[in-house]
């Protein structure tokens, strides 16, 4: 059986994904991303390529263990990390 091979990411969803980091690192604040991804169930790295955008379509019950652990609510990272539509 050959290897799945996931899709390119569309340049909508890249951006998606770099505004979905920087609002988890700002809600991050000050404390670290080990105690963080620690509390959310995940690795530093993960945690680490989801800010950077690296994974830009992290799994549902990822980003809501996050969103718990940073206190912050789904909907919140869903209006701010959608990019504004083009006029």
């Amino acid at each position: 059986m050959g290897a799945m091979v996931r899709p390119p990411l569309t340049p909508e969803e890249r951006l998606r994904g770099e505004q979905l980091g920087l609002v988890l690192r700002r809600a991050r604040a000050e404390r670290s991303i080990v105690e963080v991804a620690a509390a959310a169930g995940m690795s530093a790295e993960t945690l680490r390529k989801i800010e950077t955008g690296r994974i830009a379509t992290p799994a549902f019950f990822t980003i809501a263990a996050l969103a718990d652990v940073l206190g912050i609510s789904l909907d919140h990272l869903v209006t701010r990390s959608t990019p504004a539509a083009a006029p």
